[in-house]
């Protein structure tokens, strides 16, 4: 007896309401779908199915083997499938979850390269806003978090880590100074995010090495009513671009501006908190190849660890 096929009848006969409707479905004759059944039954000594003339309806013991057979064809399927993609090249649609600071101004760049890699894939990325923790609606979440623990049973990988860093636009430092020291903030206009104006108090660190080991100052610098203060990180970068006042910002959103001059670098020894990058993904069993390429492509992008590749000296 070949009972994987017997098992598959089995579960097709259920599914239709008849041994007729299977032998339709699976392409085969009545009697050999009705032989099939009897071969389980008697390899098993138990009866699964209750025959008369009007329906088949499952027996107590039938009902709890469906079940298991059901789970038992759908592992078998999807190890067949995961098996035969190593062979295929990845294809599909890949649904991304993303913050809209790091999706504008890191992912998108990155992406053509990404797409060239594998032409198959069909991404669909949402920024819709902060991203804390994972999304089991999505294939991969990239998550931007302070200090707080991860959230949820999810496969979780460090991309990076950014730093925030004061900046000012050239002209706004040439008409009101530079600042030399931390209090100085206190003389200058400022853009917020929503938390830190309520708080009116900016913590800085600055680390310095010395013969035997890294020592950490840590600073708190009261501050004026800011000029601007949103919860919106783009609102902030286009407000300090425009010359409006000094700002703290992450690595990765302004390190082109401060390579390119638009943003000039406020107290560079100096800096602020820092977001620790990560991609998750739902720990499924088995993960679509789609979305292990993605992840191990993010890694590759950004680095994999702890330092911020996007803090210039």
């Amino acid at each position: 007896m070949d009972q994987l096929r017997c098992l598959r009848v089995f579960t097709h006969v259920v599914a239709e309401g008849s041994f007729a409707g299977a032998a339709r479905a699976l392409d085969l004759a009545p009697a050999v779908v009705t032989r099939a059944v009897s071969d389980l039954e008697d390899h098993l000594g138990v009866r699964l199915l209750n025959r008369t003339t009007r329906r088949l309806a499952l027996t107590e013991i039938g009902e709890d083997y469906l079940d298991r057979a059901r789970r038992v064809l759908a592992e078998l399927d999807d190890a067949d499938a995961q098996a035969s993609s190593v062979n295929r090249a990845p294809s599909g649609k890949l649904r991304i979850l993303c913050p809209p600071a790091f999706a504008t101004h890191q992912l998108v760049g990155h992406l053509p390269v990404f797409c060239q890699r594998y032409p198959r894939i069909q991404l669909e990325l949402s920024a819709c806003g902060p991203v804390a923790a994972a999304d089991e609606n999505y294939d991969v979440s990239i998550l931007s978090i302070g200090q707080q623990a991860l959230q949820g049973d999810f496969v979780v990988r460090q991309l990076a880590s950014s730093s925030f860093v004061i900046c000012a636009a050239p002209a706004y430092l040439n008409r009101c100074g530079r600042p030399q020291q931390p209090d100085d903030l206190l003389l200058h206009d400022g853009l917020l995010p929503d938390v830190a104006a309520v708080r009116r108090e900016l913590t800085l660190f600055k680390e310095e090495p010395s013969t035997t080991q890294r020592t950490r100052q840590v600073l708190s610098v009261a501050l004026r009513p800011p000029i601007l203060c949103t919860g919106q990180l783009e609102v902030l970068y286009t407000a300090a671009l425009a010359g409006m006042g000094v700002a703290g910002l992450p690595t990765f959103m302004v390190a082109g501006a401060l390579r390119d001059g638009r943003l000039e670098r406020v107290l560079p020894g100096w800096r602020g908190g820092a977001l620790q990058m990560y991609a998750a993904m739902p720990s499924r069993k088995h993960v679509p190849v789609r979305t292990r390429v993605f992840m191990d492509f993010l890694v590759e992008v950004f680095g994999g660890s702890k330092d911020d590749p996007w803090l210039i000296p």
